[in-house]
């Protein structure tokens, strides 16, 4: 059986990354701990190494809320626990009552530091408090290195994963009908904007589809899709329940409150 055949071209070179780390367990008998996975890449793996008798998979970012998860492969031998995800979590200590900071710009200032995306995990901020978890082994780094998050001065302290605030996202269910799967189509009607607007947004790489930045407007969603619009929210093509006798396709959709 074609393994490709239920995925998307872009994701080919991943899942040949995770037959390659499938293979490295089986061969060595020893396990794989991989950098941070989308929930997309998450289910990728699942689904490549299933029921394997000889290779297993837990996943681990520090919480059972967080989305950016650490998966580890291992032999049958092997109990996974909590330290073999090889994670830290940071708590920012910065001027609060003169600065307030977003996601954005805790991203930017990691991002620059030339830390890749991959190596950290979920950024959670409640009110004022901000975290976020990264692979221990570039953790001293990370520490040394921000000093400034926007226009503010920070420190970091680390913190035990016990800490990390328990983030719980809410869903709203909804059922639509559009004119077509195309991914202008879907964004226009779950957030109730033209679809020329939305495919203005897309052009602009305004538009992420599982994670990913996409700029064409016509590509084609699918049953699980995380579909995102800067600015509009997140929602979850659920199911495709078929056509109507006008063939116009229903949907259905949870979308981020």
């Amino acid at each position: 059986m074609d393994i490709y055949q239920h995925f998307r071209k872009e994701e080919h070179h991943f899942i040949d990354l995770v037959c390659e780390w499938k293979r490295l367990v089986t061969e060595q008998y020893a396990p794989k701990l991989t950098d941070f996975l989308t929930p997309r890449e998450q289910q990728i793996v699942r689904s490549i190494v299933g029921n394997h008798d000889e290779v297993h998979v837990a996943f681990f970012g520090g919480s059972s809320s967080v989305e950016r998860k650490r998966a580890l492969l291992y032999p049958p031998y092997l109990q996974p626990n909590e330290d073999d995800f090889q994670l830290s979590l940071f708590s920012v200590r910065y001027p609060k009552k003169f600065v307030t900071l977003g996601h954005r710009d805790v991203l930017g200032a990691l991002l620059s530091l030339g830390v890749k995306r991959e190596k950290f995990g979920d950024i959670v901020i409640v009110e004022d408090v901000i975290q976020f978890v990264i692979a221990k082994e570039i953790a001293p780094f990370v520490k040394m290195n921000v000093t400034s998050i926007g226009k503010a001065k920070v420190s970091l302290e680390e913190q035990p994963l016990s800490e990390l605030l328990d983030v719980k996202e809410e869903w709203e269910e909804e059922t639509l009908t559009v004119s077509s799967l195309r991914l202008d189509a879907i964004l226009a009607q779950c957030f109730r904007i033209s679809r020329q607007k939305a495919q203005a947004l897309i052009e602009q790489s305004f538009a992420k589809v599982n994670w990913k930045t996409v700029d064409q407007a016509h590509m084609e969603c699918r049953e699980g899709d995380l579909l995102s619009l800067r600015g509009y929210g997140r929602c979850r093509l659920q199911a495709i329940a078929g056509q109507t006798k006008k063939e116009k396709w229903r949907i259905v959709v949870e979308k981020a409150k």
